[in-house]
């Protein structure tokens, strides 16, 4: 995972060594259940898409394990 940040540092001339959080970001207003879902599941269907699982529940580090019925590293309230 630090090879990641790594190469996300080397292209950014304000970082010195790694890098963790994007600079840039686009707000998304949380207005609707539906539309917190929806980005929930953008959100872990991120290692899917980056080819690092084949399915969201097998990513170590998401909640999706949670929302699937299993028990991740943390504790979620999914109320």
């Amino acid at each position: 995972m630090l090879w990641l940040m790594d190469r996300a540092g080397l292209k950014n001339s304000n970082v010195k060594h790694r890098q963790f959080w994007q600079q840039h970001n686009k707000p998304i207003e949380l207005w609707s259940a539906a539309v917190i879902d929806q980005k929930i599941e953008y959100i872990h269907n991120n290692p899917v898409e980056a080819g690092f699982v084949s399915e969201p529940e097998h990513w170590k580090y998401s909640s999706a394990v949670d929302f699937s019925g299993g028990k991740g590293l943390l504790e979620i309230d999914i109320a």
